[in-house]
């Protein structure tokens, strides 16, 4: 017999040594600890470079949607803070996640508007447990309220708004119009 030369192997290959459990299997489950995939959120989420003060941007979605609005300040948790301003188009300072809104390329100067007070826990919520009551007892209230400490800082910020909005020809009007798609309008060819 004549033995042939196999090209390319390298012999038999070998079995794994097994790994020794024991003899028996355990009784209960062994719980194993799963590793999580998510990324520690110790910094706030990037916002897009499109987005900074002074951007007038287009909300998509919520009650506003379609509106203009400036951008003031981007926060903590990742929100922008915009305002209409209200006199102009009716939208308050509000926060608004920057996956609703599309950045347009006009812009304000927004240098002498002062929004260093207002962070997330301006807009959160007080919870009150007299206001509760009250709802529970009888009549319901009548919508939210607007505090007036929240009235007079919409009164600021929309003062120094609009000088900047003012100092630029037909920006008003731009902010007052509403945005919105027909069916001949191509959004994906367009330029904000």
């Amino acid at each position: 017999m004549f033995l042939q030369k196999v090209i390319g192997t390298t012999g038999p290959k070998k079995a794994a040594a097994p790994v020794s459990t024991g003899k028996y299997y355990p009784a209960d489950d062994v719980k194993v600890s799963l590793k999580s995939r998510k990324a520690a959120r110790n910094n706030a989420p990037k916002v897009r470079g499109s987005i900074t003060p002074g951007t007038v941007l287009i909300l998509l979605a919520g009650r506003f949607r379609g509106k203009r609005v400036v951008a003031l300040k981007v926060l903590e948790s990742g929100l922008v803070l915009v305002s209409g301003p209200y006199k102009v188009n009716g939208v308050p300072l509000r926060r608004v996640s920057p996956a609703y809104v599309i950045a347009t390329s006009t812009t304000v100067d927004v240098s002498s508007v002062d929004v260093s007070s207002f962070t997330d826990a301006y807009f959160a919520r007080s919870k009150s447990t007299a206001e509760d009551e009250e709802f529970f007892a009888g009549d319901a209230p009548k919508g939210a309220v607007v505090s007036d400490e929240r009235k007079a800082d919409q009164k600021t910020v929309d003062a120094a708004l609009l000088k900047a909005i003012n100092a630029v020809p037909m920006l008003k009007a731009y902010l007052n119009s509403k945005f919105s798609l027909t069916n001949n309008d191509k959004p994906h060819k367009m330029v904000f």
